[in-house]
């Protein structure tokens, strides 16, 4: 969800760094989660998180992996 509002909501408080530079959810996991997971799900362990290989690149599932989250 907060990476589709990223992208999505210009009230969004990470908006500036997301949506605001033109990064996009692409249009298939707008569709539905079913989608998004699909594409990514088989590869998700818990306590991951969803990151983008090009930073300036849009989320879509050749430009997505999962990582530990950074601290």
């Amino acid at each position: 969800r907060s990476m589709l509002d990223r992208c999505r909501l210009p009230t969004h408080q990470a908006w500036a760094n997301y949506g605001g530079r033109g990064i996009k959810v692409c249009a298939r996991w707008q569709e539905s989660f079913a989608n998004f997971w699909a594409d990514m799900g088989n590869t998700y362990e818990k306590g991951l998180t969803i990151d983008r290989i090009d930073n300036n690149g849009n989320y879509e599932k050749d430009n997505c992996r999962w990582v530990s989250a950074k601290r």
